[in-house]
């Protein structure tokens, strides 16, 4: 019998949605704001200049890319 994870992309799944929740609440928190939307340019580019100084490659990046993502797609 082989090695088998059924519904492993259940648990990534997981896994991810804890990261962008806890990047979310964190930037939110440390700004003071109630949603994504109510942060300003300024701070999206502080967040765009930490994340550069990991270069992305970190287990929280998805947060970090949601929480841009987000304040973007609100910004069109």
């Amino acid at each position: 019998m082989s090695f088998k994870w059924d519904r492993m992309h259940k648990w990534d799944d997981n896994i991810e949605r804890e990261m962008i929740d806890s990047v979310s609440e964190y930037v939110l928190e440390y700004y003071g704001v109630e949603e994504i939307v109510d942060l300003t340019k300024e701070q999206i580019e502080e967040i765009n200049t930490f994340c550069e100084e990991f270069e992305w490659n970190i287990l929280m990046a998805p947060g970090f890319r949601y929480v841009i993502n987000v304040w973007e797609d609100e910004q069109e």
